[in-house]
C-alpha cells in the first residue's frame, strides 16, 4: 500500500472515530443537561453506544423525569429483566414479562379499585354491561376485610343449584389463592369462563366455620337487574340489583308501569346492590330528586364537575332499602334522596365506596380500570370509608341475615315491612 492510499484509509477511520465520539458525546450531554432518563431495549442500546443515535428507534423507548425517578431503580428495573431472561429455568416470553411489569404498577397503588386488565381479562371484564354472561351467577362485594364475598347467589343459578350461600368468602379459584387480590373484578374473570366448563372454588363459610370446596358448570346467566311489583295500598316496589348500562331505561320503563296501574308512593330496594355505572345512576336520580345537584366529583387537582338534576321529580312518598352492601351508586342515589330531602332511608348503613373510577380500553383490547376521583353528595359529604347512615335503622332477624333480598319472604323482611310502613303514614 502506498502512502497515498494509507494517508486516505487512516483519515476515513478518523474521521469515522470522530463522528461516533462527537455523536455520543452530544448524547451524553444531553442526556446530563435533559431532565429525563431514557430506557431502551437492550438491541437499541448497542446501538447508542457502537454507532451513535442514528439507528435508535423511539418507538421503543420509555422516557422518565430525572427529578422524579431515581436512577437506581430504573437500573434495578434492567438488572431484575436480564437475570430473569437469563436464569429462569425455562424460556422466559418478554412480552409476558413486560405486561406482567404493566400489571405491576397498577397494583404498586395499593388501590383495590385500580387494576390492569390483559385482553382475556378485559374482555370477561365488559361482560357486566351486557344482557348476559358465561359464569357461575352470584353478585358479589369486597369488605374491609379483603376477601370476595357473595352477596346473593341468583335464583337457579349453577352457584345456587351447587350449595353456595350468601356470606361465603371466595379464598381460591382452580386452587389459586386468591385472597391476597384486592380487585374484585379480577377475581370475578378468573371464576367466569367458557360455557359447560366447570370451575374450582374453595370458600370459607364464617357461619359454620368451616371451608367448602365447589365445582361448578359455567352456565349463560341472564341478567335481569331491575324488577318491580305493586305491593298492598298502590305501594310500588323496584329492586335494583346493579346500575348496569341500561339500567336508567328499565327503570324508567318499570315505574312509568306502576304509575299506570295508580301508584300511590315508592320503595326502591338497592340492598347488596354494589353499584356500578355512574352515568345510569344519575339519570334514575334525575326522575326523582328536584332541579339541583345530583353529586360532583373532585379529582386530585381539586377540578369539580357537577352532574344535576332538572325541573322534573317524582311527586309521590319514596323510601330507599339499604344495608352494608349497598355501595358506589348506590350510596350515590341513597345520598341525593337524603340531601334533598326527598325520601327516607331505610335498613342499615351503606358500604362506604366514594371513589369513581373509569375504564380505559388500550390498543389491543387490554384495559385498565383506575380510581380518578372523589365524590360527594349534594350537601358536600364524602362518605368513603363511612358509609350512609339511614333514618330508620333496622336489623333483619338472624334467620333472615343471611337470605339474599330475592329470597327473603316479604311478611318476613323487616326493612321493607317498615318502608311500607312509612309509606303509608305518607299517603
Amino acid at each position: 500500500m502506498n502512502n497515498s492510499s494509507g494517508s486516505k484509509v487512516l483519515s476515513i477511520i478518523i474521521a469515522v472515530i470522530t463522528s461516533v465520539i462527537v455523536t455520543t458525546c452530544g448524547f451524553l450531554i444531553w442526556y446530563k443537561n435533559n431532565p429525563y432518563i431514557i430506557v431502551v431495549p437492550a438491541d437499541d442500546l448497542d446501538d447508542i453506544t457502537d454507532r451513535g443515535v442514528q439507528n435508535f428507534d423511539p418507538s421503543y423507548g420509555m422516557v422518565f423525569d430525572k427529578n422524579k425517578v431515581d436512577f437506581v431503580n430504573v437500573k434495578k428495573y434492567r438488572e431484575v429483566y436480564n437475570i430473569l431472561r437469563k436464569y429462569f429455568y425455562e424460556e422466559v416470553d418478554e412480552n409476558v414479562l413486560l405486561e406482567g411489569s404493566i400489571a405491576g404498577m397498577a397494583n404498586s397503588l395499593q388501590d383495590p379499585y385500580t387494576v390492569y386488565f390483559t385482553k382475556e381479562q378485559m374482555e370477561l371484564f365488559m361482560e357486566r354491561s351486557r344482557g348476559s354472561y358465561v359464569g357461575i351467577g352470584v353478585t358479589v362485594n369486597m369488605p374491609e376485610d379483603g376477601i370476595l364475598t357473595v352477596v346473593e347467589p341468583f335464583e337457579d343459578s349453577p352457584a345456587i343449584e351447587a350449595g353456595m350461600k350468601m356470606g361465603d368468602k371466595i379464598v381460591k379459584v382452580d386452587g389459586e389463592d386468591v385472597t391476597t387480590i384486592r380487585d374484585s373484578d379480577m377475581i370475578v374473570s378468573m371464576i367466569k369462563g367458557e360455557e359447560n366448563t366447570t370451575v374450582e372454588i374453595t370458600v370459607y363459610r364464617p357461619s359454620e366455620e368451616k371451608y367448602i370446596d365447589f365445582e361448578i358448570m359455567r352456565k349463560t346467566i341472564k341478567i335481569v337487574n331491575v324488577t318491580s311489583e305493586m305491593l298492598e295500598n298502590n305501594i310500588g316496589y323496584i329492586r335494583i340489583s346493579m346500575f348496569d348500562s341500561e339500567c336508567a331505561h328499565y327503570f324508567g320503563m318499570h315505574l312509568n308501569q306502576l304509575i299506570d296501574k295508580g301508584m300511590e308512593g315508592l320503595i326502591i330496594d338497592v340492598r347488596d346492590n354494589p353499584g356500578g355505572d355512574f352515568d345510569e345512576v344519575v339519570a334514575i336520580a334525575n326522575r326523582l330528586v328536584p332541579e339541583g345537584l345530583i353529586v360532583y366529583i373532585e379529582d386530585r387537582a381539586g377540578n369539580r364537575t357537577e352532574r344535576t338534576s332538572d325541573k322534573t321529580q317524582l311527586d309521590k312518598p319514596i323510601a330507599i332499602l339499604i344495608n352494608e352492601y349497598s355501595a358506589s351508586a348506590s350510596e350515590i342515589l341513597a345520598g341525593a334522596i337524603k340531601d334533598h330531602k326527598k325520601g327516607t332511608l331505610i335498613g342499615q348503613k351503606t358500604f362506604g365506596k366514594g371513589l369513581v373510577q373509569n375504564v380505559i380500553q388500550l390498543d389491543d383490547g387490554a384495559g385498565l380500570k383506575l380510581t380518578t376521583a372523589t365524590y360527594f353528595t349534594p350537601l358536600g359529604i364524602n362518605i368513603h370509608k363511612k358509609g350512609i347512615e339511614p333514618h330508620i335503622e333496622v336489623e333483619l332477624d338472624e334467620e333472615s341475615r343471611f337470605l339474599p333480598v330475592s329470597q327473603l319472604p316479604k311478611e318476613e323482611d323487616k326493612q321493607l315491612q317498615e318502608a311500607i310502613k312509612v309509606i303509608k303514614g305518607q299517603l
